[in-house]
């Protein structure tokens, strides 16, 4: 993708190959979000728009619930786990599987000018 084709805010899923979220065990639920060239992560990440901050601020969670938080450079991915309120398959769990949580990122909005 040309950035310059890019306003810039764009959303995160205009960016990312990849947007995702399932278990990790039966207390966690991980997410990834996975871009296609370098340049467009390394946009993504200098603009801060994925951080420890914001994902308590998308998801409305307690800090403490984010056990991980990982920008892995040679896969162009951001990665975050965090701990569930129950158990997976637990009564009451709305997602069994944990792959349901990643929605409220797709319109994240990313400041590419940054």
């Amino acid at each position: 993708m040309m950035m310059s084709s890019v306003n810039s805010r764009t959303k995160l899923s205009d960016l990312a190959k990849t947007i995702r979220s399932k278990n990790a065990g039966t207390d966690k639920i991980t997410f990834d979000v996975i871009f296609r060239e370098r340049e467009t992560y390394e946009l993504v990440k200098r603009s801060k728009a994925l951080s420890r901050k914001s994902v308590c601020e998308v998801l409305n969670i307690d800090p403490g619930r984010i056990t991980d938080f990982v920008e892995y450079d040679p896969a162009f991915a951001i990665k975050f786990t965090i701990s569930r309120l129950r158990p997976s398959g637990d009564a009451g769990d709305a997602d069994i599987f944990g792959a349901q949580q990643y929605a409220p990122f797709l319109d994240l909005e990313v400041d590419l000018t940054t």
